[in-house]
């Protein structure tokens, strides 16, 4: 990974800042970004401090203008862009399908299905013509099964898996690759959130057949892998980093 170009959106916190960390552990150069501009300078700062080169770029996925001007920024500051992490997420709204309305469902996809396919569009117009690139979208094991009380979240998921496979056929003869990474339970804010109580995540680690919760960190040294050459067999698929909770 060394001197390769990174872009990372939901850069900012949990997966999407471990694995900004762990690229630059590899001597990549970095972009980060995200919707708050204190947290992404503090966070370049940090990256500094490692010896990374690095810059924040504010944007929010949900708006292609935003998207195409952090693609375009990436590549004016560093030459090209070698690989893409689609991290920008949201929990949306837990609970029922009959509590769910459309506002919600707008709230959730708008981040996590069109925040994605936005992002790919732009990334694919660079790599495209570069010839070469490995993009990775953060998915969830909810996105390879279902989950009571997470309906919006578990469709905006699966939607992402489709999106990632399409991508990778419409990329493959192109030097392009195209994959997923599907979380199980992570001690993330995001997990917090979606949980709601100590007794619901207490639920989805006992879910986990390795009977604890991931580490951002360990997401972040997969999705590394699954970007790099080492991997360059490997497109249009989902890896689980689950715990074994997929194989039960």
């Amino acid at each position: 990974m060394k001197k390769k170009v990174i872009l990372i959106t939901g850069a900012l916190t949990g997966i999407g800042r471990a694995t900004a960390i762990a690229f630059v552990q590899e001597g990549a150069r970095i972009v980060i970004s995200g919707r708050h501009e204190e947290e992404g300078q503090k966070l370049v700062s940090e990256l500094g401090r490692l010896g990374a080169e690095a810059e924040f770029v504010r944007s929010d996925v949900r708006h292609e203008d935003d998207v195409r001007s952090l693609v375009d920024k990436t590549v004016a500051r560093f030459g090209r862009l070698d690989v893409a992490v689609n991290n920008a997420g949201t929990e949306g709204k837990p609970g029922l399908v009959t509590e769910q309305s459309a506002e919600s469902y707008a709230a959730t996809f708008d981040t996590n299905v069109l925040g994605t396919l936005l992002s790919m569009k732009h990334e694919l117009r660079v790599m495209l013509a570069q010839g070469s690139g490995s993009i990775i979208n953060v998915s969830s094991t909810f996105g390879q099964s279902g989950g009571a009380g997470a309906s919006v979240y578990v469709a905006s998921k699966h939607a992402v898996e489709g999106l990632t496979k399409s991508a990778a056929l419409e990329a493959a003869g192109s030097g392009v690759r195209v994959n997923a990474i599907a979380p199980g339970p992570i001690d993330t804010g995001l997990l917090t959130r979606f949980a709601g109580s100590d007794l619901r995540k207490a639920g989805l680690i006992a879910g986990v057949p390795l009977k604890r919760l991931g580490k951002p960190e360990e997401i972040a040294e997969s999705i590394v892998f699954l970007s790099s050459d080492k991997a360059s067999f490997i497109t249009g698929a989902t890896i689980a980093v689950d715990g074994g909770k997929t194989a039960l």
